[in-house]
C-alpha cells in the first residue's frame, strides 16, 4: 500500500493510503475524543465525538469513518469543531447521573476527560428531569451494569459479537429508552467476559471483584507477564500499599502487545492475582520448626553433602534466570534435573485464541534447556529438591527439600520463595518470544538465585 501525505493542523504527516484517519490521529497523539471507536473493534460511528473539519467538505466528518488520501487537509481544533464537540458531548451527558464521587471509573473515565477538554459548560437539564434507568445489574458472574452511566458506544456488544462470537449482549429499545442488555436466556459468562470492563469508556460496566475496592489514582501499575498459561499475555499489575498495611494487588489488566495478546486477556489470567496473595509461605521451616536463613542454608548443604542420588524438580513457571541458576546448580552437585510437564496440560482449558493447553508460563525455557519432562516416580531417591513444581507430592525420597511460594509442603526443609509478581525476570512464551516482567510487590523473601548464590558461600 502506497504512502500519502496529509496535512493536520498545518503539519504534514505520512500515512498509508485509504487507512483510517482516526488511526493516524491516535498514532501521532493528536487529541481527538472518541467513545465508540476501538483499534481492536473497528469503527462504529455512533458517538460522533471524533468530528474533524476537512477542507472541501461542507460539514464536519467523523475521523473513524474517513479514509486518508493524498493532499487531504484537516483541522482538529478549530473553533467550529470545538463548538460541534461541545454540543455532542452535551447530548452524551444529558441523562448521565453525574455520580463521579462513587463511580469506580472515576480517574479513568473518558467522559470526565472529554468534559474537561472540550465541555466545561453549565447543564441545561435539571437532575430531576433526567431519564433514570436500572442500576447494579449483574450481567453474569463477574460484570455489573449501570445503565444510567452508559453512553451506548456498543464496544461491549461488538466485543461479544465480533471477538468472542458468543453474542450475549445487544441494544434493546429506542431513543432515550435504548440500553445494553443480555440476550434473553443468556449470561455474560464467556472466558473473556471481563474485557468489556476495560473496553467501557465510562463507568457503565464494572468488575465485581474490583468494585469499590480502591481508587485508581492510588494504584501503581507495573508491567508484567501473565503466568496463567504459556501464551504469556502482557499485563499490568495494579497494586497499592495503604498506610500501616502491606502492598496489595487489587487487579490485573491487559497490556497491549500486538504480537501476543492484542488488547485482551482471559478472565482466568485476570483473576489469578488472588492466588498470588493467598496462603503464602513466608517462613523457613525445618521439620515444621521456624529457622533462620543461615541455618536453612547450613541444613540444605548438609543434606546435599550426605546424599548420592539427588533429583531436582523445577517448575515451568520460574523465570529464565531461575532455571539457568538451577541448571548450573544441578550440574555442580551431580543431580538429575527434571520437569514433568503432564501436570500442566489441560486440553479443556485451551482454546484457539489466547488460552493455551499448558497452564504454565515458561514451558519453552524448559525445552530450550533440554530438561527432561518425563521421570518415573518409582526410582529410589536419596534427596529430592523441589523448586516449586506442583507434582512434588507424587515422588518419594529419603529426604526432601522444597522451595515453595505457598503453604502446604510436606518436605522436611521448606524454604519460602517469592511469587513472580515479587521479583523481576524473563519468560519465553509458546511462540518463542522472550518477555520481561518487572517487580511489582516488595518482599523480604529471598529469590532462588539468592539462595543458590549464598549456598555456594557455605558449602563444605
Amino acid at each position: 500500500m502506497s504512502l500519502v501525505t496529509v496535512n493536520i493542523d498545518d503539519k504534514s504527516y505520512e500515512a498509508k493510503e485509504n487507512s483510517l484517519l482516526i488511526d493516524l490521529l491516535i498514532l501521532h497523539d493528536i487529541k481527538v475524543p472518541y467513545f465508540c471507536y476501538h483499534e481492536s473493534l473497528g469503527a462504529d460511528g455512533n458517538c460522533r465525538m471524533c468530528m474533524v473539519e476537512i477542507e472541501g467538505k461542507k460539514r464536519p466528518q467523523i475521523a473513524c469513518d474517513t479514509f486518508v488520501s493524498d493532499g487531504m487537509s484537516i483541522q482538529t481544533a478549530s473553533e467550529k469543531i470545538s463548538s460541534v464537540r461541545k454540543r455532542i458531548l452535551e447530548l452524551e451527558l444529558i441523562n448521565h447521573p453525574v455520580d463521579c464521587p462513587i463511580c469506580d471509573q472515576a480517574g479513568e473515565c473518558k467522559l470526565q476527560d472529554y468534559y474537561m477538554d472540550f465541555g466545561l459548560y453549565d447543564s441545561n437539564i435539571d437532575m430531576k428531569e433526567k431519564v433514570h434507568n436500572k442500576k447494579h445489574i449483574a450481567l453474569g458472574s463477574s460484570v455489573i451494569l449501570d445503565r444510567e452511566r452508559c453512553v451506548l458506544c456498543t464496544r461491549c456488544v461488538r466485543f461479544t459479537s465480533n471477538i468472542t462470537k458468543s453474542g450475549e449482549l445487544g441494544v434493546i429499545n429506542r431513543g432515550d429508552k435504548a440500553c445494553i442488555s443480555t440476550v434473553p436466556g443468556m449470561k455474560l459468562d464467556n472466558p473473556y467476559a471481563m474485557n468489556v470492563v476495560d473496553l467501557c469508556p465510562v463507568g457503565a460496566l464494572t468488575s465485581k471483584e474490583f468494585r469499590f475496592a480502591q481508587r485508581v489514582w492510588f494504584l501503581k501499575s507495573t508491567p508484567s507477564i501473565c503466568h496463567g498459561c504459556s501464551t504469556g499475555c502482557n499485563i499490568f499489575i495494579d497494586h497499592n500499599q495503604e498506610k500501616y498495611k502491606e502492598d496489595k494487588i487489587y487487579r490485573i489488566r491487559p497490556r497491549k502487545n500486538r504480537e501476543v495478546n492484542g488488547d485482551f486477556i482471559c478472565d482466568y489470567g485476570r483473576l489469578s492475582y488472588k492466588n498470588l496473595q493467598e496462603n503464602r509461605q513466608q517462613e523457613l521451616l525445618n521439620k515444621s520448626n521456624v529457622i533462620s536463613y543461615e541455618d536453612a542454608l547450613l541444613e540444605l548443604n548438609s543434606k546435599i553433602s550426605g546424599s548420592k542420588n539427588i533429583v531436582i524438580l523445577v517448575d515451568a513457571n520460574l523465570y529464565n534466570e531461575d532455571i539457568a541458576a538451577i541448571s548450573n546448580f544441578s550440574q555442580k552437585i551431580g543431580a538429575k534435573l527434571v520437569c514433568p510437564t503432564e501436570c500442566y496440560f489441560d486440553d479443556s482449558f485451551g482454546d484457539d485464541w489466547l488460552k493455551s493447553d499448558y497452564k504454565c508460563a515458561n514451558l519453552q525455557a524448559i525445552k530450550n534447556y533440554k530438561i527432561d519432562s518425563l521421570f518415573s516416580s518409582d526410582q529410589q531417591i536419596d534427596l529430592l529438591i523441589n523448586f516449586n513444581h506442583p507434582s512434588f507430592s507424587k515422588f518419594s525420597s529419603k529426604q526432601s527439600v522444597e522451595f515453595s511460594t505457598h503453604k502446604g509442603s510436606s518436605a522436611e526443609l521448606v524454604l519460602a520463595i517469592p511469587a513472580y509478581s515479587e521479583y523481576s525476570g524473563t519468560t519465553i512464551n509458546d511462540a518463542n518470544i522472550e518477555q520481561y516482567s518487572q517487580k511489582a510487590i516488595t518482599t523480604d523473601v529471598a529469590t532462588i538465585s539468592e539462595y543458590l548464590s549464598d549456598l555456594s558461600k557455605v558449602a563444605l
